[in-house]
């Protein structure tokens, strides 16, 4: 048996139950888990704004996990008893579709999710596809890295997205957990930041994280990021709201890439002459790949990534995700388990 924080209603406090410890099946490994991180997606999911197509048994969230491996099903290779691994957004992708064969398996459209489509990480147990595991180093700081399995991936794999060089200027949207991890990578990766948010002390991390300017959200932002030298190659959205865009239309040079990393249902407005005019290249981003998951690890391991951190139990779950969903985190919420 095992303790796990399972969703019986959505919107409903997670109720902490002790539930049947599940067992690997072939190609699939048994984590017991050290830490998880929580993830705006996590909310989306609570609240029922995101549904599967049939609910996994127990529905149990998490998709920000590390731990260690505790048994291996039939025909695993690769892995050992007692290594660390982490559990990231994807469970498994069909391995088929044109996405997948293209290495863009994030985007397959027949996916499934830890937290969403099978039991998630806010446990003391949970199994992963072996193929989708992630290998970390047995040193890494588990709720440092925790994060690092969705939060961290996904804000590499949109500066990825938006095709950053050295020496280009990029625009943060949103200095949350997602936009501090994209300061530090943007700036190890030798590109110019402007970190951008309606929190004072939000802009003071990213500017200590690496951040070249930092600019206040307010009702002058669209203007000021148009000035002549202000302009930027990419716009990065982690802010979950429409309110960036015209900032971000403002901020764009001819030829730049606006990449959506933040899920925003609200539709926004589009000029098509602006845009033929222009030849800006608009994209979403979703997590990221097995490889950019291998590059960030790597990244990460030589050099922490950092984030304000506040750690806690798993009976305080519930509490943590009223906080993520009314914006009064201060940081990343991480449970050790």
């Amino acid at each position: 048996m095992m303790r796990a924080a399972v969703l019986v209603d959505f919107g409903a406090p997670l109720e902490i139950r002790t539930v049947r410890r599940p067992e690997p099946k072939a190609g699939q490994i048994l984590v017991r888990l050290e830490a998880c991180g929580l993830c705006h997606s996590d909310v989306h999911i609570w609240k029922g704004e995101v549904r599967p197509p049939v609910s996994p048994d127990p529905f149990v969230l998490g998709h920000e996990g590390v731990g260690r491996i505790e048994a291996l099903g039939a025909g695993v290779t690769g892995w050992s008893v007692g290594d660390r691994a982490g559990v990231p957004w994807l469970h498994k992708t069909c391995l088929c579709c044109d996405e997948c064969r293209d290495g863009e398996e994030s985007f397959c459209q027949h996916q499934t999710a830890h937290g969403l489509n099978v039991p998630g990480a806010l446990a003391d147990y949970v199994v992963v596809d072996a193929d989708f595991a992630v290998r970390l180093p047995g040193t890494v700081d588990a709720v440092q890295t925790a994060p690092v399995m969705c939060a961290g991936v996904t804000a590499y794999g949109a500066i990825r997205r938006a095709r950053m060089l050295a020496g280009e200027r990029l625009a943060v949207f949103g200095c949350g957990g997602l936009g501090l991890y994209a300061v530090q990578i943007a700036h190890r990766m030798g590109i110019e930041v402007v970190a951008i948010d309606r929190d004072p002390d939000k802009l003071s991390t990213a500017r200590a994280l690496g951040a070249n300017e930092t600019e206040i959200a307010d009702g002058g932002l669209t203007e000021r990021m148009s000035e002549p030298g202000r302009r930027v190659h990419a716009a990065i959205n982690f802010a979950p709201t429409t309110r960036t865009w015209p900032a971000m239309l403002s901020a764009i040079r001819p030829r730049g890439r606006i990449v959506a990393a933040a899920l925003v249902s609200e539709p926004v407005g589009l000029n098509q002459e602006w845009l033929t005019g222009t030849g800006v290249t608009i994209t979403g981003t979703s997590v990221g790949t097995r490889k950019e998951m291998q590059e960030l690890v790597a990244l990460h391991a030589a050099n922490p990534l950092t984030a304000p951190i506040e750690e806690i139990s798993l009976e305080q779950v519930s509490d943590a995700l009223i906080a993520l969903e009314e914006g009064k985190a201060k940081g990343r919420f991480v449970i050790r388990l």
